[in-house]
């Protein structure tokens, strides 16, 4: 399994997307540069992980940018040789040193950046905005100066603090600050506060706020509080051909209908993971007991734990189609059926689909039984890996191992290592192979799992 997610990290992409200003360029200038330009067969990108862009998520590469570019490689023909950068200014020295031919990330639209990046694809703006709680409409945040008198939680020295110093000042003080000063909190944290009404208001970016309001249907993120923010992806000042040609492009008809798809498909479909809440009263846990027992026995598993996993995925529905694009009763992303011989006719078909989840499984158990020897103890990394990805599991297994936790223990070690892959400081880490991820919806995940298998036991008989 590790050398598979290795090789779908290597795999082909290609340039142009989503975000970035014209440049001052057209549609002819775009014809004129091809026909003396043409596009490589191979092109170097650099992107960074984060939520927004590129991360791998069961053993998929995701992100909206990356999604993008691969549909330009398809439409073009173009190989994509990607390289992921620690930051942006690493990212920047790549395009300055001639190491990339184009940046696939979001680079600020500023003065600083304008004599060695020329932005291309489609110009991405963005606010600063408040995080608040729907409540009730009449309590709800609609203009900058009522937060006079309001608390709000930012991170320390970031561009949300500086914003919120400024703002205050303009408002002639009364914004009750409050800068956290925490290693392991990070903004998607902040969010997750507010919701959960730990914290009362917090700013962050639209899009970051976009992206976690999927999960947090309850938050409204609509006030902003800063002026307009300007991204875009960008070439080297000596491509100018490349980025007309990417404009070209994105300003097609069926690159734009793609790029719509992404958008609903990252910032609007809901990736909440519902309540387990399933009524165990009638000694039964599904209409599909019997597939669950037959072939729970192929891998050694107490059936009612794999129906616990099956009902965590889908609540036993079997025409479900995640955000991921996983499907099925036990929710199967399509590149992983093809590798398991199920056809995407018969994923929806719920004995195939429980069939091909036990080989599954049985072969993440063999993967980490190197690394868990304990079988009781290596279900919880089973259960996790099947819904994050092994790869995933790898790096917070290294990453336990590094600061301290013990990498054979789930529950406070190695499901807290998982967490810190949502942070720059540890997903940038060099024991950390697979980047960004964001834990917390595993983590959640096998607690439930689990939970709802012991509720089984002392309803539903063997």
């Amino acid at each position: 399994m590790r050398s598979l997610a290795t090789m779908l990290l290597s795999v082909l992409l290609v340039c142009t997307l989503a975000y970035s200003c014209r440049g001052g360029s057209t549609s002819e200038s775009a014809e004129a540069a091809d026909s003396i330009h043409s596009i490589p067969d191979t092109l170097r990108v650099g992107t960074l992980y984060s939520p927004l862009s590129y991360f791998i998520y069961r053993e998929e590469q995701m992100g909206y940018d990356y999604d993008l570019i691969k549909q330009f490689g398809v439409d073009k023909g173009v190989y994509i040789d990607l390289v992921v950068a620690p930051s942006i200014s690493s990212l920047l020295e790549m395009l300055d040193s001639g190491k990339v031919d184009l940046a696939a990330y979001e680079i600020p639209i500023i003065a600083a950046n304008r004599d060695r990046v020329i932005p291309c694809g489609v110009e991405n703006i963005t606010h600063q905005v408040l995080v608040q709680p729907k409540g009730n409409p009449d309590s709800l945040i609609t203009d900058v100066t009522q937060l006079v008198g309001r608390e709000v939680y930012v991170e320390k020295d970031s561009k949300y603090q500086h914003r919120l110093a400024n703002l205050n000042d303009e408002l002639g003080g009364g914004i009750m600050m409050h800068v956290v000063d925490q290693d392991t909190l990070i903004t998607e944290d902040l969010i997750e506060m507010v919701s959960s009404g730990k914290i009362p208001l917090t700013i962050v970016d639209s899009d970051i706020a976009r992206l976690n309001k999927t999960y947090y249907n309850s938050l409204d993120v609509s006030l902003e509080v800063s002026f307009p923010q300007r991204s875009s992806w960008g070439v080297p000042i000596d491509k100018a051909w490349l980025a007309d040609s990417i404009n070209a492009w994105i300003d097609s008809s069926e690159p734009r209908q793609a790029q719509e798809k992404l958008l609903k498909r990252y910032f609007e479909l809901s990736k909440n993971s519902p309540s387990l809440s399933l009524d165990l009263s009638k000694g039964r846990m599904s209409p599909y007991d019997n597939l669950f027992k037959k072939y729970a026995k192929d891998i050694g598993w107490d059936w009612r734990m794999l129906a616990s996993q099956g009902y965590a995925e889908s609540r036993f529905d079997t025409t479900v189609v995640s955000w991921a694009g996983a499907r099925g009763l036990m929710q199967i992303m399509p590149r992983t059926a093809r590798a398991y011989g199920l056809s995407m006719n018969r994923i929806s078909n719920p004995e195939a689909s429980i069939s091909t989840a036990t080989a599954i499984i049985r072969d993440l158990d063999k993967s980490l039984s190197r690394y868990v020897p304990d079988p009781e103890e290596r279900k919880k990394f089973v259960v996790a890996a099947y819904n994050s990805g092994i790869a995933n599991i790898y790096d917070a297994i290294a990453l336990a191992r590094k600061y301290g936790k013990n990498p054979q223990v789930w529950s406070g070690n190695v499901a807290e290592a998982l967490l810190m892959k949502a942070n720059p400081d540890y997903y940038n880490d060099p024991v950390c192979k697979y980047g960004y991820f964001r834990g917390k919806e595993t983590t959640n995940y096998v607690i439930k799992v689990f939970d709802m298998y012991n509720r089984a036991r002392k309803n539903v008989p063997v």
